[in-house]
């Protein structure tokens, strides 16, 4: 560790961005330093990252799961402080040694330890979307009052990030941009019968052609939900309203996403579908370094195709521009709902097509107004998730 070192702590080390992340973050020991790595509960992977890394925290979802790691790492001889549940996770989001923090915790238990870290001024590397799906307003009213550094980790808010002008303050009128392009893979049923959509399995879902992810963002890239959460995000990060933010099926998933001038131009940033890619620049913003990933090939690649997405097969994208029209809290029932429905399928208990019908359900039978603080909006998201739950006891 040298005195200029960055403290990082990762919100999430055990999934598939905290893997990559550590990676990243491997090659470049001299440059960061880990301060906290947190897993909900697989904990040999844990175990071995806190060898590796030698963290001063590691927390983990419960007293019993900490109870276990706390003596491997005691026989194992490390320094590291084992804590578990939600305020830990909070104050290792804030720690003065921590100068970034990697947001990879999936779904909205990682809202409030990302909010901390934003509250708290931080370099924030945004990997978890819901902290701006469920939280939008407040999550970019937070960063603005404590001065933190919003960083995209999602490909494609990454790669408008680096498609927008050296020192973009936010104000797109005088950037010169027109309409932001997120585009899409169209998941592993791009080109399947809409009758056959209905018997897909898990196990289907979870094959995507491109990227290696998991189980549950890989559901969500096959309904196209990623892509509608993405919509979201982008509104928030960019301060662009839906009707200018364009989804393309883009099926190569070489360009990761666009910017429109003013003046005609399209500015794209390309590379590999590897998510060390944007981890890095992430992490080293406004320098590059190496991320380990693979070059891309001009001469290899072939075809650069394109075509629109079909909302009346894949009716997840169209419902999530329909909650960011609502407003209030229809973004937050929208997760809500399709978190539970996805859990749903992924044990079998419900069909894919089934999946929309459960979000469609909640967004037209729930108060959608807009509450005020994270509790109330935990408080829309725990009555989402018992009406969707309901719904397929019945």
């Amino acid at each position: 560790m040298t005195h200029s070192s960055l403290g990082i702590t990762l919100l999430g080390s055990t999934g598939s961005i905290g893997c990559s992340t550590l990676d990243v973050l491997a090659r470049h020991p001299e440059r960061f330093h880990v301060v906290a790595l947190t897993g909900f509960s697989q904990l040999d992977v844990l175990f071995g990252q806190c060898c590796r890394f030698k963290p001063l925290f590691a927390v983990v979802g419960g007293a019993a799961s900490a109870q276990i790691l706390r003596a491997r790492v005691l026989d194992a001889g490390l320094a590291t402080e084992v804590l578990h549940g939600e305020a830990a996770l909070e104050m290792v989001a804030s720690l003065p040694e921590t100068h970034a923090v990697m947001a990879a915790i999936v779904g909205a238990a990682g809202l409030r330890p990302a909010m901390a870290a934003a509250r708290a001024g931080k370099r924030v590397m945004l990997a978890n979307k819901e902290s701006l799906v469920v939280a939008g307003a407040l999550f970019m009213q937070a960063v603005r009052e404590s001065g933190a550094a919003l960083l995209p980790v999602d490909s494609e808010h990454n790669a408008i990030f680096q498609s927008l002008p050296a020192g973009f303050d936010g104000d797109m009128a005088a950037a010169g941009v027109e309409k932001l392009v997120l585009t899409a893979s169209g998941g592993p049923f791009r080109q399947m019968a809409a009758a056959d959509l209905a018997h897909v399995t898990p196990a289907q879902a979870c094959a995507h052609p491109n990227w290696s992810m998991g189980r549950k963002i890989s559901v969500d890239s096959a309904t196209l939900m990623n892509k509608g959460l993405e919509l979201i995000e982008a509104h928030w990060l960019f301060n662009m309203p839906a009707a200018d933010i364009e989804v393309v099926v883009h099926p190569q998933s070489v360009i990761h996403s666009m910017v429109r001038y003013r003046d005609g131009s399209v500015i794209a940033q390309l590379g590999a579908p590897d998510m060390r890619t944007p981890i890095a620049y992430a992490l080293s913003w406004p320098e590059r370094i190496n991320a380990g990933v693979e070059r891309l090939d001009f001469l290899k690649l072939g075809a650069l195709t394109f075509e629109a997405p079909c909302l009346a097969r894949f009716p997840c994208l169209g419902l999530a521009y329909q909650a960011l029209a609502s407003g209030g809290d229809a973004t937050c029932v929208l997760n809500a709902a399709n978190e539970v429905a996805v859990a749903a399928f992924l044990a079998g208990k419900l069909s894919f097509n089934g999946i929309a019908h459960e979000v469609e359900a909640a967004l037209a039978a729930l108060d959608l107004s807009a509450s005020t603080s994270i509790d109330g909006l935990m408080a829309r998201d725990a009555e989402t998730r018992r009406f969707v739950e309901a719904r397929m006891r019945l």
